[in-house]
């Protein structure tokens, strides 16, 4: 499985959870607004001085569909190449849940 990062400017929130969907249909994540931070695009706070904020979406998924959001994220990136917009994405195995802990045991 793959951990997807997204982080982008709060603007394109929207067009890169569209462009997902039309791939993903019902697509499961996580979505975490107010993201501050410093990156080559510059300085997000939230503040008067730094007036601008991200996102986060975490998304958990198999190869094929990490990359349906690689080419996602890449097609909004074409639309608007001044955004900020990052993607990471990282192989992981999942913890084992208590009831196949338990199984394990017996």
């Amino acid at each position: 499985m793959l951990r997807s990062e997204i982080y982008a400017n709060r603007s394109v929130e929207e067009d890169i959870f569209e462009a997902i969907e039309e791939r993903l249909p019902g697509f499961s994540y996580s979505l975490v607004e107010d993201v501050q931070g410093r990156g080559r695009q510059g300085i997000r706070h939230g503040t008067a001085v730094w007036p601008e904020l991200n996102v986060l979406y975490v998304i958990y998924s198999e190869e094929s569909e990490a990359r349906s959001i690689a080419q996602a994220v890449a097609s909004v990136k074409k639309e608007f190449p001044n955004e900020g917009i990052k993607l990471f994405q990282f192989v992981f195995t999942p913890l084992a849940s208590e009831s196949d802990t338990g199984k394990a045991q017996k």
